[in-house]
């Protein structure tokens, strides 16, 4: 624990860049972070602002957590194996977990389970943090990723994920509950993606500043009234592997993901409005509804072209069927 008193002359200044500057020998990003974390507390009320500003006299308690392993740690977590060699595993990831080591983030993730799970043979390409990841979901997505066993198979996997499934072989395939339709029902998404300029936190569409994203998508089924529905299962298809890709632009053409906090939250009026029990389970729905569940590749052994699916998680499953019933009441 580290205690400074703020001074008269830096009374006004930014938490963050006070900390920066208090000899608790901190970065302004770190500071950042340790706030945003928890670990931060003034006169014994923990603050989660970097932006306040200090008064004088203000005592500021950093709460530092402990160093985090360099290497992670193998963790005897359960793994939903679809298939596995020794070039690859392809795995069905749950909702909740992280998939490598991250700040905050330094047990529990997939990595942590592969390491229990493979030993020592995971590819070392992607450093002590990240071995065997080629490619990554966020933490609420649920559905398939391939991780490489060996360094052959990560560079040549590595390869197929570069060029996007232009050659062949390469398909990402997912579905998400959006609101609204989108319309056309089949089309394509194209807006660069950067990181949001208001909120370093999130993605954002920003063009003439961000990488090339494409997104071809494909409206599988709708719920509610045929004159207005409400929401959309859409099919969606990656050109490019951006970060929140598909979050972002289905936001974008104004169908956010169905519990996106990130990406969505603009719709919570919408859920409101819903029948029950469907605006209860809505209101409830702890993450983004998007699942990865198709995906294909070519073996890094033999050249094979390989693909396989995941069905739909259970709360995945209840919510599409609730919203099914909309129209039948």
């Amino acid at each position: 624990m580290v205690e400074v008193e703020v001074s008269p002359e830096a009374a006004g200044t930014r938490l963050d860049v006070f900390l920066a500057g208090a000899g608790a020998d901190l970065s302004r990003s770190r500071a950042k972070t340790l706030i945003q974390g928890g670990h931060v507390m003034i006169g014994g009320a923990t603050v989660v602002e970097p932006k306040r500003p200090v008064n004088a006299a203000d005592r500021v308690r950093i709460a530092l957590p402990s160093p985090e392993p360099a290497a992670p740690q193998a963790e005897a977590i359960p793994l939903s194996i679809v298939y596995e060699d020794d070039y690859l595993v392809v795995v069905d990831k749950p909702a909740g977990m992280v998939v490598h080591p991250a700040p905050g983030h330094s047990s529990g993730t997939l990595v942590n389970a592969l390491i229990a799970h493979c030993g020592a043979s995971l590819s070392g390409i992607g450093g002590v943090r990240r071995p065997g990841i080629v490619h990554r979901l966020d933490r609420d997505t649920t559905g398939l990723l391939v991780v490489a066993k060996n360094d052959r198979a990560h560079r040549h996997l590595a390869t197929q994920f570069a060029k996007h499934g232009r050659g062949g072989g390469l398909v990402r395939q997912y579905s998400a509950l959006a609101w609204g339709v989108p319309n056309p029902a089949i089309g394509v998404i194209e807006a660069e993606i950067g990181r949001s300029p208001t909120n370093r936190q999130k993605m954002a569409v920003t063009p003439g500043r961000g990488r090339k994203a494409v997104t071809h998508y494909r409206v599988a089924e709708t719920f509610g009234p045929p004159r207005g529905p409400i929401a959309s299962l859409v099919n969606l298809q990656l050109e490019t592997g951006r970060t929140h890709q598909i979050r972002v632009h289905l936001a974008r053409i104004g169908h956010p993901v169905i519990g996106d906090k990130a990406y969505g939250a603009g719709m919570a009026t919408k859920a409101v409005k819903l029948p029950e029990p469907a605006r209860s389970l809505v209101k409830a729905f702890p993450r983004q509804a998007l699942h990865a569940g198709l995906l294909g590749f070519r073996h890094p052994g033999s050249g094979e072209t390989m693909q396989f699916e995941a069905l739909f998680p259970h709360d995945f499953n209840q919510l599409t069927s609730t919203l099914r019933r909309i129209e039948r009441n």
